[in-house]
């Protein structure tokens, strides 16, 4: 059975839906990163890290190769960062509300 548009766009809101994948992308808008170097700038353990790989190169958002004894990774469309950049400004706008919501009250 072929997947409808509306699972592909929740697979991917799913796989993006982990602080520590985010951190993962927002690392990888400055370009190719070994995991050598994303497992301690963000410092995650390697098995946190690879299964936190695993399900974004699983979907797609996140490509990766060998290169001798380091994989590479890097982001396959970087439309995604607008994805994360709208969520941040919803995020942004939804804490601002809040915020004057307490202070009305």
């Amino acid at each position: 059975m072929q997947k409808t548009q509306e699972e592909f766009k929740a697979n991917i809101l799913s796989a993006l839906a982990h602080p520590n994948r985010i951190r993962i992308i927002e690392l990888l808008k400055n370009g190719t990163k070994c995991n050598c170097e994303i497992g301690p700038e963000l410092e995650l353990e390697q098995s946190n890290l690879s299964r936190h790989m695993k399900i974004l190169v699983q979907e797609g958002i996140v490509v990766s190769w060998k290169d001798g004894l380091r994989v590479n990774y890097k982001v396959s469309d970087k439309r995604i960062f607008a994805i994360l950049d709208l969520a941040g400004n919803v995020a942004h706008m939804e804490a601002k509300v809040g915020v004057e919501v307490l202070e009305e009250a």
